[in-house]
């Protein structure tokens, strides 16, 4: 079952970059949210994606929108990552899946002819309601967060 546009933010609480423990509907209720799905920490789509939102977070802020990224990666990495390139929003650790499964963002990929399941680029924008108003599948990193900031920008 795959989250789709009106669905209530899901009720998930995973581990986080810094320490922290989140839960998406209790955490983030009164705020526009962002929740953006990427393949792994440190490589370069993720990588310019991250550096995206950062560089457009006081903007986000300023539209009483917050951020929140998911991957499969350890809390440790994500502690690593977001030291590295100085993120301001927090990283989940989605090592179970609960995320990418309520979600929809495990999809069937391809590498070197090869066939597997992984995390697909995608984003997520719910409204202070804690519901879905837009979603973006299979996207590219160069240019999403504009993307992203001009939709959360608009409501």
């Amino acid at each position: 079952m795959t989250i789709e546009i009106g669905d209530k933010l899901p009720t998930l609480t995973l581990p986080a970059s810094g320490a922290k423990t989140v839960a998406l509907h209790k955490d983030y209720a009164g705020k526009k949210l962002v929740v953006y799905f990427y393949p792994k920490d440190n490589t370069p789509g993720c990588t310019l994606e991250g550096q995206d939102f950062t560089r457009l977070y006081p903007q986000f802020t300023k539209a009483n929108a917050d951020i929140v990224g998911v991957s499969k990666d350890s809390v440790k990495a994500h502690d690593n990552f977001c030291a590295k390139f100085g993120f301001p929003f927090l990283l989940l650790s989605d090592a179970e899946e609960a995320a990418c499964t309520a979600f929809g963002a495990i999809v069937e990929k391809s590498m070197y002819g090869k066939k597997y399941m992984g995390i697909d680029r995608c984003t997520f924008f719910f409204n202070e309601k804690g519901k879905l108003v837009q979603a973006w599948r299979s996207v590219k990193a160069k240019g999403h967060a504009e993307e992203v900031l001009a939709a959360v920008q608009a409501l």
